[in-house]
């Protein structure tokens, strides 16, 4: 029996996220169906972690066992042949039967997309959202200081399966960068509530506008003020990377 981690790139527009749902088409039921029929095994599969309905990744991780005796190289291959055209896995790497691709993961980066025009556009429509205002980014990454760190982000989180669990989190990193009309807000943490990158995007947005600051944000994250708002939509939001230490190999 092998275990093999997978970095998995998606366009998620036609999915309902990467966890198995028994009503709605998800990642996790592809590679689980490619997998069976690679190897002929019923083979289950992990992730490290939910991505919303919609949402895309370049570099999701999942891992699963097999005893097919197939070589990580032509894995990757045999998989791709039997995975639809929006899901593709880019590499296979061996790793130890121990591997977590959830509990073993070092740090989660997103990132978001945004367009500034005045219209829609047909060609980003499916990974970006287009804003018509205009945004001051130093209003917007002063709100990103506000976010960086350890805090309770429960106002920026949407509906938790487990009411009780925690909702602290760290952010090591929220950049905001502009070429020409595009706007990337990359986003890291040592994990992620649900809907919190979307939201956190939102709050940002707003903070470009006007509509709020770093010191509201700040009073929302300690509990003293009402909760940022806006959920951005889930096609503007991409998983790029799942980081693990290196001694796995996982790229």
């Amino acid at each position: 029996m092998a275990k093999l981690a997978l970095t998995i790139e998606y366009d998620g527009t036609r999915y309902s996220g990467f966890q198995y749902q028994s009503n709605a088409p998800s990642i996790q039921a592809e590679l689980e169906r490619a997998a069976g029929a690679l190897t002929g095994e019923s083979i289950r599969v992990a992730g490290a972690g939910r991505t919303d309905a919609g949402v895309h990744a370049r570099g999701q991780v999942a891992a699963l066992s097999t005893e097919s005796g197939i070589t990580p190289e032509r894995f990757a291959g045999g998989m791709n042949h039997h995975l639809p055209r929006d899901v593709a896995v880019r590499s296979a790497h061996a790793v130890p039967d121990r591997f977590d691709p959830r509990r073993d993961a070092v740090s989660r980066w997103y990132r978001y997309s945004l367009l500034m025009r005045p219209h829609r556009s047909p060609l980003a429509d499916r990974t970006a959202v287009v804003i018509s205002r205009q945004l001051d980014l130093g209003w917007m990454r002063a709100a990103a200081r506000a976010m960086t760190g350890v805090h309770d982000f429960g106002a920026l989180a949407g509906r938790m399966a487990d009411p009780g669990a925690s909702t602290v989190r760290e952010v090591t990193r929220v950049e905001i960068r502009a070429e020409g009309e595009r706007i990337s807000i990359d986003v890291e943490g040592n994990a992620f509530l649900p809907q919190q990158v979307r939201r956190m995007v939102g709050a940002l947005v707003d903070a470009g506008t006007g509509r709020t600051d770093s010191g509201r944000i700040s009073e929302a994250l300690s509990g003293y003020g009402p909760p940022p708002e806006r959920t951005m939509p889930a096609r503007g939001l991409c998983l790029m990377k799942v980081r693990y230490p290196e001694w796995l190999g996982i790229s």
